[in-house]
């Protein structure tokens, strides 16, 4: 199975080593890395790879934790 993983303010993490990132053309993107972190906030120089720039940012994911016991606590 697959978890795709939300962090708090932070890029979509992937982790499973079974993943391909394939854009709209079919062409695979190299996946240098694991786990595979994607960019949400838009700011990446290394789409669609995360880079950190979320940080620089002070990018605020909307929403709240999926339930009690999430791994984030909600941004206060």
């Amino acid at each position: 199975m697959t978890t795709i993983r939300l962090r708090q303010h932070g890029p979509y993490v992937i982790e499973s080593n079974d993943v391909r990132i394939v854009d709209w053309n079919g062409v695979e993107y190299p996946i240098e890395r694991r786990p595979v972190a994607l960019c949400r906030c838009g700011a990446s120089a290394k789409k669609p790879f995360c880079d950190g720039s979320h940080s620089r940012l002070g990018f605020p994911a909307a929403g709240t934790p999926a339930g009690p016991g999430s791994e984030d606590a909600p941004a206060t």
